[in-house]
């Protein structure tokens, strides 16, 4: 006895094995991303620039950004996403439509594209977000470059902006060598203690 495979036997297979693959690799913590980047040295490329960027800093958004391109589109989730898509769309357009058979392939491909690219979007947007791979590399303070929004009198503290993890912040600060530093001047932090950033001027930085 032979079994003639039809085009709604072939979808109805599709989406089986897709859906299948989709629960094993669900239950199984396939979607569970952990994507680790090496983080260069502070500080050395912008010496070499000689002049500092206002309020300039390492980015958590770019490093995340990275992270997330570096999970390709094609992947076995998203093949099993297209698959169980693709499979039930065009089941159910052989069954109970009269469409033509290579109109039918291509609304089926449709979905199956549809399908996987809201997959690949909340693998992304959710299960690849900044808080859940969030580095402490992201946010360390020595080596940022900033501009002094409060003047620092000598041996006295003022206050530093700069961005940091896609946002602007403020933090208290006094300068490495105990020199006033008037409000404007663009600084490096030196080292961060205590919540207080030492920071020197970028003036004595590219002249060393």
């Amino acid at each position: 006895m032979t079994w003639n495979m039809t085009w709604a036997d072939f979808y109805l297979t599709c989406f089986a094995v897709g859906f299948l693959l989709s629960a094993v690799s669900f239950i199984a913590g396939g979607m569970r991303w952990h994507v680790h980047l090496p983080h260069l040295p502070h500080g050395g490329g912008h010496i070499a620039a000689g002049h500092a960027p206002v309020a300039h800093g390492h980015s958590g958004s770019g490093t995340t950004a990275s992270r997330q391109a570096q999970v390709s589109p094609f992947n076995f989730i998203t093949l099993t996403a297209f698959l169980a898509w693709f499979g039930g769309t065009g089941f159910l357009i052989t069954r109970f439509s009269s469409v033509w058979f290579a109109l039918g392939l291509l609304i089926a491909m449709g979905a199956g594209l549809f399908g996987s690219g809201i997959v690949f979007l909340f693998m992304t947007r959710v299960l690849i977000s900044r808080e859940e791979n969030m580095d402490s590399a992201d946010y360390e303070m020595v080596g940022v470059l900033g501009r002094i929004s409060m003047p620092i009198r000598e041996n006295g503290t003022g206050e530093i902006i700069y961005s940091q993890a896609g946002t602007r912040r403020t933090c208290g600060a006094r300068s490495e060598n105990g020199s006033a530093i008037a409000k404007g001047a663009e600084i490096m932090v030196a080292r961060y203690e205590k919540g207080i950033a030492y920071v020197k001027r970028w003036e004595e930085i590219s002249g060393e």
